[in-house]
């Protein structure tokens, strides 16, 4: 154990266990959870897979592919059902790398489970369970993805014959995106503009062939491939699907809510909105698991500052800790509270969803409603978070972050995609706002509203409570007061545009910006508010409660002071109660700094998860940065081919061109 470590272990003053406990739901869940991971971890056919950072793209897809049928063998033959335990395998056999198979069983599964009608849950869902069907979700278009009702691909009915023709008229309208889409499913579900009696219906989910079963080539009429190379994901094939006079019985259409009748009659859902219910689990999993790439940074990025030392702090003395830098302090310590307090909120979001389910199945949807929105601009809250919090502490790592060693260029490009997929992050917001300038009137008129929403009719004539305490009451006052200001002045902008002579829509599109600031204020409180909850209601003991409380100011003091202006504006604040504030900051670094290891520690992560030299429990990041170098695949010859092609003609002037030829310019 590297000395440093231990010694940051040594001084922590409260017990790591009872934080981890309280993440994963309790002692039990937790050697569940070590039992699962250690299983993956220690599994000789898993281990033997090649280093993903020195795979091409295509050994990273099928190594992913391998590994998940294999993983997926494994807990069948284990008998682990339950999704989180599931993942717990997986994560830990597979760390970071994307599933070629995760939309067949995120989304294609679940959207059958959810929408289709017994008699399709009974004819599919046993074939994808067994991956005699292998399926994706074609939603996302080359000209369409987050305005779902713009959507071009047709399925035009034809009760001649009671069948479906789809087809993708345009070079827009062909599905782009899906994952597994490229070259691994047989079939998908694809989201088309129902055409029934000359009318158009909107937007409905059908069940399409798109590989033949047996010999995986193409169904007629149906052109699909992989992509090619992005940011990231290089493990999962991205695909297009091209569609033309695609005909699937009328059987094929997921008709649990809306139906077509042999005749062509359309018959409507109850309720436009009961689909929804996918949708809003998949969002509040994306803060969850968003949340979790933000706390692996930081185990990385604590853990190395703790171990890196780097200029001395008087003439002669040994070289500083990096995190005993205030600036390093300030870089880190507040994204490790925002990953506590974005897990936790995440979690919060997937336990209501839970909550309310049975109330979805009755068409009660008024809970859900409520949910959608908040999940909705959450998902753009904590993704934009997180995506730029890996990025702080890769720099957070100097040079040595830069390589693939230290895990964290992995992460980033694993967890960035999560700003634009499921729904681009601004149009996210502009949801929320709609939620809450719908809310508006009745908040003005303080008729009782939903308690994510109960505090927004708050008096803004009032000012902070603050004192040098820094209440976590009032900090949770001061986030709700900016909150509902902001709204109210996006709300009277609004209005004023139409008093002027603007329709509604023009006024709307004239005030985005001032909307998106509302609704970014109203994500943060959510996640304050959730947080300070469950600070407050944890069944800690007095030392973890004091460090958890500590995060929880840290995370509220931070959040204000790098939104200064929006908090200030209207002198809730008083300039002394700002100065209390930022001597709080300096405060709370200090206090949180001698728990920092142990605070991520708390996250509970093995280093085969972490997959970083860096950030390694034991702290021997040298001798790990060492061993990786040697494993290079450049090293496996000690001098390369390439030295006698090219450097040694180079050096007896010898020409070399014909061996690559310029390109013409």
């Amino acid at each position: 154990m590297n000395p440093d470590l231990a010694q940051e272990r040594g001084r922590a003053t409260f017990d790591p266990e009872q934080v981890t406990n309280l993440l994963y739901r309790g002692p039990e869940n937790v050697r569940k959870r070590r039992y699962l991971q250690n299983a993956a971890i220690q599994d000789q056919v898993l281990a033997r897979a090649k280093p993903w950072a020195f795979q091409g793209r295509m050994e990273q897809y099928e190594t992913a592919l391998w590994k998940h049928l294999y993983m997926t063998q494994k807990l069948d033959e284990m008998g682990i059902s339950d999704p989180m335990e599931r993942m717990y395998y997986t994560e830990a056999g597979a760390p970071h790398e994307y599933s070629p198979l995760s939309l067949h069983t995120g989304m294609f599964i679940p959207s059958i489970e959810k929408q289709g009608t017994k008699e399709q849950r009974d004819k599919w869902l046993p074939l994808a369970r067994s991956l005699q069907l292998i399926g994706t979700y074609a939603q996302t278009e080359m000209g369409h993805g987050t305005f779902i009702r713009g959507l071009e691909t047709t399925a035009t009915y034809d009760p001649t014959k009671q069948e479906f023709v789809l087809n993708s008229p345009t070079i827009t309208s062909m599905k782009y995106w899906p994952g597994g889409l490229g070259k691994t499913s047989n079939c998908c579900l694809v989201m088309a503009q129902l055409i029934t009696q000359g009318e158009k219906r909107g937007i409905h989910l059908f069940f399409v062939q798109i590989r033949d079963i047996e010999t995986h080539q193409p169904m007629p009429g149906v052109e699909s491939g992989d992509i090619g190379t992005k940011f990231g994901f290089g493990s999962n094939d991205n695909g297009y699907l091209k569609l033309t006079n695609v005909r699937i019985p009328r059987e094929n259409m997921l008709m649990r809510y809306s139906k077509v009748l042999e005749d062509g009659t359309y018959v409507p859902p109850k309720n436009q909105r009961i689909g929804y219910g996918t949708m809003v689990f998949v969002r509040a999993h994306i803060v969850t698991n968003s949340a979790r790439g933000l706390a692996k940074a930081c185990v990385i990025a604590i853990r190395y500052s703790a171990v890196r030392r780097q200029t001395e702090v008087s003439p002669g003395g040994m070289e500083a800790q990096i995190l005993d830098y205030q600036t390093q302090q300030y870089k880190l310590l507040p994204l490790l509270a925002s990953a506590f307090a974005m897990y936790f909120t995440g979690r919060y979001a997937e336990d209501y969803y839970e909550e309310i389910a049975s109330e979805i199945e009755e068409g009660k949807l008024d809970s859900l409603n409520q949910l959608h929105a908040v999940c909705a601009g959450l998902k753009a809250f904590v993704t934009w978070v997180c995506t730029a919090g890996i990025e702080t502490c890769r720099l957070c790592c100097g040079g040595h972050g830069y390589s693939h060693a230290s895990g964290l260029p992995k992460l980033y490009v694993f967890y960035t995609p999560g700003c634009t997929y499921e729904g681009e992050n601004n149009v996210m917001m502009l949801q929320v706002a709609r939620f809450l300038m719908k809310l508006y009137p009745d908040i003005k008129r303080n008729v009782p509203i939903h308690k994510f929403v109960d505090y927004l009719g708050t008096d803004l004539t009032l000012k902070s409570c603050m004192t040098a305490e820094v209440a976590v009451g009032c900090l949770l006052k001061a986030y709700e007061h900016r909150a509902a200001r902001l709204l109210s002045e996006a709300a009277s902008r609004v209005e004023s545009l139409v008093r002027s002579g603007k329709s509604h829509q023009e006024a709307w599109n004239a005030s985005t910006v001032v909307l998106t600031w509302a609704a970014k204020a109203y994500c943060h409180t959510f996640v304050f508010r959730t947080f300070s909850q469950i600070v407050t209601d944890a069944a800690v003991d007095k030392n973890t409660k004091d460090v958890l409380t500590a995060l929880c100011k840290l995370y509220a003091v931070h959040g204000i002071l790098e939104n200064l202006g929006e908090f200030i504006q209207d002198g809730f604040f008083s300039p002394k109660q700002v100065s209390l504030l930022k001597n709080k900051l300096a405060d709370l670094l200090a206090e949180i700094r001698p728990n920092a290891v142990a605070l991520v520690d708390a996250f509970d992560y093995p280093d085969k998860i972490l997959d970083s030299c860096l950030g390694r429990y034991d702290g021997q990041v040298y001798q790990a940065l060492y061993d990786y170098a040697k494993s290079s695949p450049l090293n496996q010859q000690e001098v390369l081919d390439s030295y006698h092609k090219y450097i040694k003609p180079a050096q007896l002037g010898q020409s070399t061109r014909h061996e690559q030829p310029m390109a013409r310019l």
